[in-house]
């Protein structure tokens, strides 16, 4: 089993969650339901899903779960945008989340091409009898 907290992948997803819960704050009331909800569940799936890929016994479900993360990573990098676009938030917010998304983007990206070019498993040395 992997440690998730040792991740920097995971430690910038955290700061996510949290950025993104204290920005939704803020929106309109009509929203509670709306893209507040939606982009809360997508902030807390993306270090949800690399806490759950890190406890997965094999590199092939870790990945997949890292991958589902990122995908959520991609899903609130667009309701972001939407958000600010729709001035929900606060300019002196945008610029640190942005950069935030982005490094994580970046971090979250380089670890799965990093796990997909890693050999799965050693293979065992055979000798051959003559």
């Amino acid at each position: 089993m992997r440690d998730h907290k040792k991740l920097r992948a995971f430690e910038l997803a955290d700061k996510i969650a949290l950025a993104i819960y204290r920005i939704t704050r803020g929106f309109p009331q009509d929203e509670v339901y709306g893209l507040s909800a939606q982009m809360r569940r997508a902030a807390v799936s993306v270090p949800s899903n690399i806490v759950e890929g890190c406890a997965r016994s094999t590199k092939q479900e870790y990945c997949r779960f890292l991958d589902i993360a990122f995908g959520s990573l991609r899903e609130l990098i667009y309701q972001f945008s939407l958000a600010t676009r729709l001035n929900y938030i606060p300019s002196t917010s945008t610029a640190e989340t942005d950069t935030l998304l982005s490094e994580t983007e970046k971090v979250l990206s380089s670890l799965i091409r990093s796990l997909r070019r890693a050999p799965s498993q050693p293979q065992p040395l055979t000798t051959s009898t003559p």
